[in-house]
């Protein structure tokens, strides 16, 4: 199990404007949450980072650098403040891709035995960048990180056990448009569909087609005849199967080397969230408020991009007033849902509630009549999102993370947002990187 140092996009481009233009080696002290997956692998989560003064060192030059005891001393009671790990950074000379020397080694073991004291038995981090790549492992130890940067993009900056195998001749077409090493992304990447519906079930059969070989799904529902129409891969024999199952046998059907992990619940529920964290990217195919708040979370505090979609017909006396999808990216950089002004408070609350509690609720009227549904209009935004994904994941040259495609008008036009400086989601003054350190807001019944 190789455990990752996960860092945002735009925190991974500070540190090479800080330290790596400069002649001589410098440091750099990053605050850490961690992100535990259900397999035991740990993921350190960059929160902020602190860059020494001048008087911080007590020597620096082009081959060594060395912090006083003092700012080591004040970033670690800073981590216990905060109950965060600590990742510490230096630099190398060269163009070369860097190797942890013998004195790096030296200097970590007597680091790692000084956190201990002060900080308990909390494992840290170290990293080193040159002009040529960089290297990560935990404090003290051989044991390497993967190195993962994410953001519009999401890309393995070092992966030690990372080897390239020659891909199927099933995909050549695919690897003459994106090369073998954006294929093998595809096949190691883990993704989460939520929502099985009428475009989760068509995102399944895309991915699948497309290589993704790992899978998490997760839906609350069965199928029912009016599923019929927009649910690829279901049929009249699966009325009263689970949306998941029949997604999953999909699957399986083209590709039997495929590991898919299959979730029958709301994901509102905090049990069902969770499961999500494994992932390493969310297709957020839902159709409530909720339920994209709950993702949205999840996506910027465990640092694991999300892609949300969704079509609406608007009808007016019987008649079809408008046709439109929206696919927007969530990751660090990035604004959300709030900031985009797209979730409704109200609607987020109801969707929060169970059975009982709406019952006695009288700001709620009723049920919510279904929204009008078509396949076709489905597939075209699936489409789009998931095009949106090869260019996140594999390298493909998909530049947008927001889209509005309006049917009528037979238009796709890219939007640009704005993240809100202080968002309780997506900003550092909220729930970004926070990982397991930070409850999700769910519902825990």
């Amino acid at each position: 199990m190789r455990h990752e140092l996960c860092i945002a996009a735009g925190d991974f481009e500070s540190l090479q404007a800080n330290l790596l233009p400069c002649v001589e080696e410098r440091c750099a002290v990053l605050f850490a949450s961690k992100s535990r997956r259900s397999d035991g692998q740990v993921r350190f989560l960059v929160r902020e980072i602190s860059y020494p003064e001048a008087t911080d060192y007590t020597s620096q030059g082009t081959h060594d650098a060395e912090l006083t005891p003092g700012f080591v001393a004040r970033v670690a009671k800073q981590a216990v403040r905060s109950g965060l790990s600590l990742v510490f950074v230096h630099t190398h000379p060269g163009a070369k891709a860097p190797v942890f020397s013998p004195v790096d080694n030296r200097g970590e073991r007597v680091l790692s035995a000084f956190l201990t004291i002060r900080c308990g038995p909390k494992r840290h981090a170290a990293l080193v960048m040159s002009a040529g790549g960089l290297r990560a492992r935990i404090l003290g130890t051989s044991d390497e990180l993967r190195v993962v940067m994410v953001g519009p993009k999401r890309s393995i900056a070092f992966d030690p056990g990372f080897s390239v195998d020659a891909p199927s001749t099933m995909f050549d077409r695919q690897v003459r448009a994106f090369g073998a090493l954006g294929q093998q992304r595809l096949e190691s990447i883990r993704v989460a569909i939520v929502g099985l519906g009428g475009t989760g079930s068509i995102a399944a059969q895309q991915l699948v087609h497309l290589g993704v070989r790992h899978f998490i799904l997760v839906d609350p529902d069965t199928i029912e005849e009016v599923n019929l129409n927009r649910v690829v891969g279901a049929t009249v024999a699966d009325i009263g199967s689970a949306k998941v199952s029949v997604a999953a046998k999909y699957i399986r059907g083209f590709s039997s080397a495929t590991t898919i992990f299959e979730h029958v619940g709301d994901v509102v529920h905090d049990s069902v969230a969770r499961k999500l964290i494994d992932a390493d990217l969310i297709l957020s195919c839902t159709d409530s408020h909720g339920s994209r708040a709950v993702l949205q979370q999840i996506a910027y505090q465990h640092l694991i991009p999300c892609i949300d979609m969704g079509s609406t017909i608007t009808q007016s006396e019987g008649r079809i007033t408008g046709i439109f999808g929206r696919i927007q990216m969530l990751a660090p950089g990035l604004p959300c849902l709030w900031c985009s002004s797209l979730l409704d408070a109200e609607q987020v609350r109801r969707d929060m509630m169970n059975e009982p509690e709406r019952r006695l609720d009288p700001y709620i009227p009723g049920s919510r009549e279904p929204a009008p549904s078509v396949v076709s209009l489905n597939g075209t935004v699936v489409s789009l999102a998931v095009s949106m994904l090869l260019g996140a994941v594999a390298g493909a040259p998909f530049e947008s993370t927001h889209l509005i495609y309006n049917g009528c008008a037979s238009s796709l036009r890219a939007v640009r947002g704005q993240a809100k400086k202080n968002c309780f989601i997506c900003s550092r003054a909220g729930a970004i990187a926070w990982g397991s350190d930070r409850q999700l807001f769910t519902r825990l019944d």
